[in-house]
């Protein structure tokens, strides 16, 4: 038998290299696809989305901050609070010793009891001078009567006289009672006249008391004042702050002693925009806060308003442009941005003055997508849109 013949061996064909300027020109390629789809995404971005958003460091906190002080002077007497203690509108604060100014008080009551009870004896003279005057004018007419009936007498007498019948001692007697009556009518009118005219004075005085009782009806009232000045109360809730005042230090009139901050609630952001920044901000655009003390802690808000001018001509010394040495400055106009109450928990963790971060929203839609994609999407759709829109008419 023959052998058999060995097989001849099988051989496999290698696998064809790719060219290696092949795969230089597939990376390179692949990364310019990735630089024009990045470049196109921050395009895309900036046209929808980055070029109306406006920033600003120039950012703070602000709240209606109270320095207290009390109106009168006098030595500390009680310090009704403690440090960063939070309190209500009406509390007590801080006290001074009220022992002169209830003096003050007790003096001017019992002027003003002095000058009322002047009144009511001005009153009861008044009283009794109009029943004088009407004394005086009952004497004038009885005076009168009386002149009536003695020259009725001194002429019948003077006639008997004159016939023989009366003696002439009788005629010179009741010629004399007619004289004495015309007198005693003058003095009835004298008297009357007098007793008029101490009505007058009287009545003047009583105007006098009247007004001496004001002015120590005012006098107490001042007292009264000031003794209600002597407690320092909280003008409204807050927290207190910046304590200056000691127990039994003298403090005078205007001396700062203590503050009291804002609640959270009612704090808000001045941002200082650049003038370029405001061509399209309006009232009610949605604000995003960094807070720079709080690790970036992000709130939100709206704008509120736009001061009426730039933060320059409010300051001590405005500037005057029309110099020969004028430079150009890009100015800032401070921008009130109230803070959504929706963020109350973050809201308290705000002091007034904290440096913020502000990025204002001037797109027409602030509630579309800020993302690259969703910007993308927005020209996509809007270029489609207009397509389909010309195609269908």
């Amino acid at each position: 038998m023959n052998a058999m013949a060995p097989a001849a061996p099988v051989t496999t064909a290698a696998p064809a290299r790719v060219p290696r300027n092949l795969r230089r020109t597939a990376v390179k390629l692949g990364l310019a696809g990735l630089l024009l789809a990045g470049a196109a995404l921050g395009g895309s971005w900036w046209f929808s989305v980055g070029r109306y958003m406006q920033q600003t460091e120039n950012a703070y906190v602000q709240g209606d901050v109270a320095s207290l002080a009390f109106r009168v002077d006098g030595n500390v007497a009680a310090i009704r609070v403690a440090d960063n203690q939070r309190v209500a509108r009406g509390d007590v604060l801080v006290e001074l010793d009220p022992a002169l100014y209830q003096a003050r008080v007790a003096q001017a009551e019992a002027s003003l009891a002095d000058a009322t009870g002047a009144i009511a004896t001005l009153g009861e003279q008044l009283g009794l001078q109009q029943a004088q005057v009407a004394v005086s004018q009952a004497l004038l007419a009885q005076a009168i009567a009386e002149q009536a009936r003695a020259s009725s007498d001194a002429r019948r007498y003077q006639g008997l006289a004159a016939q023989g019948i009366s003696s002439r001692q009788t005629e010179e007697r009741s010629r004399a009672d007619s004289l004495k009556a015309a007198a005693a009518i003058g003095s009835a009118e004298a008297q009357l006249a007098a007793a008029r005219q101490q009505l007058v004075v009287l009545q003047a005085q009583a105007r006098q008391a009247e007004a001496r009782r004001d002015q120590a009806a005012a006098t107490l009232r001042l007292a009264q004042l000031d003794l209600a000045q002597t407690v320092l109360r909280a003008p409204f809730d807050g927290i207190v702050g910046n304590r200056a005042a000691q127990l039994g230090q003298y403090v005078r009139p205007g001396q700062n002693l203590i503050a009291v901050a804002p609640p959270p609630e009612r704090q808000w952001v001045v941002a200082n925009f650049k003038e370029t920044q405001l061509a399209r901000f309006r009232p009610g655009m949605p604000v995003r806060i960094t807070v720079d003390a709080l690790g970036g802690l992000e709130l939100h808000g709206r704008i509120d308003s736009l001061a009426p001018a730039t933060g320059s001509l409010f300051s001590l010394l405005p500037p005057e442009n029309a110099t020969g040495n004028f430079t150009k400055i890009v100015q800032r106009v401070p921008v009130r941005v109230a803070l959504n109450a929706e963020d109350a928990a973050k809201l308290a963790l705000l002091r007034p003055g904290l440096s913020v971060e502000a990025e204002a929203d001037t797109r027409d839609d602030p509630t579309a997508s800020r993302s690259s994609f969703g910007a993308l999407g927005t020209i996509l759709s809007g270029l489609f849109g207009n397509r389909a829109a010309a195609a269908h008419p």
